[in-house]
């Protein structure tokens, strides 16, 4: 991977954070809102084993993927292409999915999900003018 595939990779990054952080957050309080508080301690536990939380878990992966892409060492060091297009997958999910369903969701009740998936779209399309996120 050369340099300017991890500059992109770590602006993708940090795109994605700032979309999952915005996304989780509702999802949080969406959750506290039907069961109650959730402790801060066990917010992990439910992230990772919550049904609720399920659909926030291709963005996570995605992240960690980036994460390992970017401290791999080279010859092991992926390319940044597959990323990529798994984040466009994400910014513009097919129809149907419980992803999907819930980021369409979000993207109508929130406007820091409108801005956060902006950004992303916007970064995708400066690599990828044809693609439609």
């Amino acid at each position: 991977m050369n340099d300017a595939d991890r500059s992109l990779l770590r602006e993708l990054r940090n795109a994605l954070l700032h979309l999952h952080k915005t996304l989780l957050d509702w999802q949080r309080a969406e959750f506290e809102q039907d069961r109650g508080p959730m402790p801060a301690t066990q917010l992990l536990q439910f992230i990772f084993n919550d049904e609720a939380f399920a659909w926030l878990r291709p963005m996570s992966g995605l992240i960690v993927e980036i994460d390992e892409a970017l401290a791999a060492k080279p010859p092991a060091s992926p390319s940044a292409a597959p990323l990529l297009a798994q984040a466009r997958a994400l910014a513009a999910p097919v129809a149907g999915s419980a992803y999907s369903t819930r980021y369409q969701t979000a993207l109508q009740e929130l406007p820091g999900a409108v801005l956060a998936h902006r950004d992303l779209v916007t970064l995708l399309k400066l690599h990828n003018p044809q693609s439609r996120a």
